[in-house]
């Protein structure tokens, strides 16, 4: 039993830093699709949803999100109090029963990884015009509140776990938990100088680094095999082995039809779209990764894919600026993959109409949590930078640095 639980433990903890590692793809990605003078903020924006966020975990994040619902509750909304105390033996040593896959600091640490990934979805879609303060505020109480709230529903055995609502990884409860507070972010945020013309024709803004944005998504697709992987709960096998078929499947299905399909519609060859469908057939895959065979992948995969090229039309059509196509690949391919479990699952529990309740739930949730932050900011400090301060770079007037300097030989 010891021996498989320390097998189990090193599985679990080699995931949690794949799913570390991840904060780095979006950072690169973010940096890469955006303009070189808003590099500082977004690296800044980054960094400081990972610390605050897995300090926000422990005082109160992981108690809200596995409460311990009792029998009789709502299912709703639970606390277990402040911090967390480990369940301890007579003797006074870690309890190894807890989980006979992991420890319970190997539990706490893998689900705090996950909880800062929501507000860094929503760090890209308002990049390079939103006030770093404001964004702090919003990530504070979205990662430290709501996130938890929303999870419990269904990890902590909430009221949809208990209706029989899946979610593997996260389609639902991490990529559209972000999605949907990007587009409510974006929405009251308004677009960036320049992005729509007087005819309100959506413009191009190139990222100044797209190489720096693929490796960004290399890493996330090798992260999600700690995301995914590790969501198994255990070192099992067969199912951590057919999860990351799948998973991978569903990546390189929905990069080539993005790709295509892109191709087809615009006449070129897309890299940034090519990248978005290869995140976008993750964030499919995510919420039924376990319970898909490799063919249901590929199709998953592929859908998520299409639907990447459509969603970032629509996006600009209905005059909303997501700079790194956050509301596309989250949001829209978070339901998505939610739905598919419905379709495709290999176990005849999953029923279409309980993922569309789940998928409505969260959305609730989420709109209208996210709207009451961001309104109530935007009419006391503000969300927006002053125009000057867009126009010349958020990184010269909210932090005083360059992230690329001038580095001259000292003449004497």
């Amino acid at each position: 039993m010891e021996g498989l639980l320390t097998t189990n433990n090193v599985w679990m903890m080699i995931c949690t830093a794949l799913v570390f590692f991840m904060h780095t793809g979006f950072a690169f990605l973010e940096i890469g699709l955006t303009r070189q003078k808003n590099t500082i903020n977004i690296l800044f924006k980054n960094i400081f949803i990972i610390t605050v966020g897995l300090l926000l975990y422990y005082i109160v994040g992981f108690n809200l999100m596995y409460p311990g619902f009792a029998e009789d509750s709502s299912g709703i909304l639970g606390f277990a109090g402040f911090g967390f105390d480990a369940p301890l033996t007579a003797e006074g040593a870690l309890d190894l029963t807890y989980n006979e896959g992991y420890t319970y600091w190997t539990d706490f640490l893998f689900q705090g990884m996950f909880a800062a990934t929501a507000a860094t979805i929503v760090s890209g879609a308002v990049a390079e015009r939103m006030k770093i303060g404001a964004f702090m505020i919003f990530t504070v109480i979205y990662v430290g509140i709501i996130y938890p709230i929303a999870g419990s529903w269904k990890w902590g055995g909430g009221f949809l776990d208990q209706m029989g609502f899946y979610d593997f990884a996260g389609s639902t409860l991490v990529h559209s938990v972000g999605g949907w507070a990007a587009l409510v972010a974006v929405y009251l945020l308004g677009s960036r100088i320049g992005k729509f013309d007087k005819e309100g024709k959506p413009q191009a803004i190139p990222g100044h680094n797209i190489p720096l944005a693929t490796a960004g998504v290399l890493i996330l697709w090798l992260g999600w095999f700690g995301f995914n992987g590790g969501s198994v709960l255990s070192a099992d096998p067969e199912l951590t082995s057919l999860t990351l078929v799948t998973t991978c499947l569903a990546a390189a299905s929905g990069g080539v039809i993005a790709a295509f399909v892109n191709f087809l519609k615009y006449k070129n060859l897309d890299l940034t779209m090519f990248l978005n469908g290869i995140l976008g057939g993750l964030v499919g895959i995510t919420a039924g990764a376990d319970v898909m065979t490799p063919e249901s992948a590929i199709i998953i995969g592929g859908i998520a894919g299409a639907l990447i090229v459509f969603a970032v039309a629509f996006v600009d059509a209905i005059k909303l600026d997501d700079p790194v196509g956050a509301i596309a690949v989250h949001l829209i391919c978070g339901i998505w993959g939610t739905l598919a479990v419905g379709i495709f699952s290999t176990n005849e529990e999953h029923t279409f109409l309980i993922q569309l309740l789940g998928v409505a739930c969260y959305a609730g949730i989420c709109v209208v949590s996210s709207f009451i932050i961001f309104f109530v900011l935007k009419k006391t400090m503000g969300i927006r930078v002053s125009e000057k301060e867009e126009l010349e770079g958020l990184d010269a007037h909210e932090h005083g640095m360059d992230a690329y300097p001038d580095f001259r030989l000292n003449e004497h």
